[in-house]
């Protein structure tokens, strides 16, 4: 059988692993629970190709326990349920070797499959070890999150890499069938993007291809060999992360040529068109907002658009909208309007709604005072007359302050002429 390079250079025990010294080092906060095989239910999180897989196989093989695998990608609830019974059956809440159920891509997992998780972990019947390239705070249900550790593994860097290489050289049987000078990485450690894995995977594509026994590998050798396209972007790979990154602060920043750059490392990578334009759409809003309301029909528009034509021509379309947003006044306030309005529902909770703004839809409610003293707006001069709409408790609290912009600054003249002092504006 084949087994890819990756594979057989995996590291069997902490002493072997690579990098990640403030979890598995000799003071790591995580070595000791590992040794002590008193390991919590934990979520590993991290770029590609950085080890999450095979630390959870450590743990696994460190402490002794059952170990149960599932793929976010392929697993659904029933698959879950049926690990879990496994698991039961293996181990549990009294012993000290409950099985290890370890869950890749755990960002992938719905709500329904992450809610059928909890007890599990809850009761003991497993230790769960989910990896995970998202922030788990937003991929991962809090009500399993809190039970969960949440451990970071740091990108490799450049002297990680270079040593990986080396020691493959010096450990692998097949390498070592040839006379291998490695003599430049820089190319390699490019394409690779900082996942061990694709830089391993490179390295072995390379070197099979060369048909003599003496093998010296240089920058330009790698780059004749490896199809640009499809290494340089990973659609699913930390590289996909730090370009939508890099593309969206560059349209925030009001930066085009930018915006437009970063657009086209996209396209050219294969990236899908309704990621790019469903980002589009968000940032007209986060970043341009009320400054220029038109930002978020263009956006919107050319979300259809796309759909419509479909690459190739879907780069014009792109393009248009990007250098549009990108050029737009910026303001943020409506993305600041509704994180304020949400802490302030967080603080207080439910407050009862004013009596006049009430729904008072049979005679019971409109006599108990439902919708009573409520003046319709449309009915005063200016469609406008001043009235609370906002609980006893919270009145007078300005959430929605505009932005320093021609648009903005409009509202907020407006809004000051018709409520006078009771906002801040």
């Amino acid at each position: 059988m084949n087994i890819p390079l990756a594979e057989r250079l995996r590291p069997k025990t902490l002493d072997d692993y690579l990098s990640q010294l403030h979890l598995v080092g000799p003071q790591g906060s995580l070595r000791g629970a590992i040794e002590a095989g008193v390991i919590p239910s934990l979520i590993l999180w991290g770029p590609p190709g950085i080890g999450k897989t095979t630390l959870a196989n450590i743990i696994a093989s460190t402490s002794k326990r059952p170990f149960y695998t599932l793929s976010a990608i392929s697993s659904g609830v029933k698959d879950v349920r049926e690990v879990i019974e496994k698991a039961k059956q293996s181990g549990g809440l009294f012993t000290q070797k409950n099985p290890i159920l370890f869950i890749d891509e755990i960002h992938r997992f719905s709500k329904s499959q992450q809610d059928s998780l909890l007890g599990a972990v809850e009761k003991g019947w497993v230790t769960l070890i989910g990896a995970t390239t998202e922030n788990p705070s937003f991929e991962v249900i809090p009500a399993l999150l809190s039970r969960c550790q949440v451990y970071i593994l740091n990108p490799f860097g450049k002297d990680d890499l270079e040593n990986l290489l080396f020691r493959a050289l010096k450990e692998d049987d097949e390498l070592k069938k040839k006379n291998i000078t490695l003599k430049e990485t820089e190319a390699l450690l490019r394409l690779s993007g900082g996942d061990a894995r694709k830089l391993l995977n490179i390295f072995e594509l390379i070197i099979a291809t060369e048909s003599s026994s003496d093998v010296t590998v240089t920058n330009d050798m790698v780059m004749s060999k490896v199809q640009q396209n499809t290494v340089l972007y990973d659609k699913t790979g930390e590289q996909h992360y730090d370009i939508i990154s890099a593309f969206i602060k560059s349209i925030r920043g009001s930066d085009p040529n930018a915006a437009v750059y970063w657009l086209a490392r996209m396209i050219e990578g294969g990236e899908d068109v309704k990621f790019i334009a469903r980002r589009l759409i968000i940032s007209a809003s986060e970043d341009i907002g009320n400054a220029n309301p038109t930002a978020l029909v263009v956006a919107t528009n050319c979300f259809q658009a796309v759909n419509t034509i479909g690459y190739p021509e879907a780069r014009i379309i792109l393009s248009q909208c990007v250098t549009y947003l990108a050029s737009s006044p910026k303001s943020n306030a409506s993305y600041l309007a509704i994180g304020k309005a949400q802490k302030l529902v967080r603080e207080t909770g439910d407050l009862s709604v004013p009596l006049p703004l009430r729904n008072a839809p049979t005679k019971l409610m409109k006599d108990i005072g439902y919708g009573n003293e409520y003046r319709y707006s449309h009915d005063y001069p200016g469609n406008f007359i001043a009235q609370e709409f906002l609980p006893e408790e919270v009145k007078g609290t300005t959430l929605y302050d505009p932005g320093a912009n021609p648009r903005e600054n409009a509202l907020r003249e407006y809004l000051k002429k018709q409520w006078k002092d009771k906002y801040g504006y």
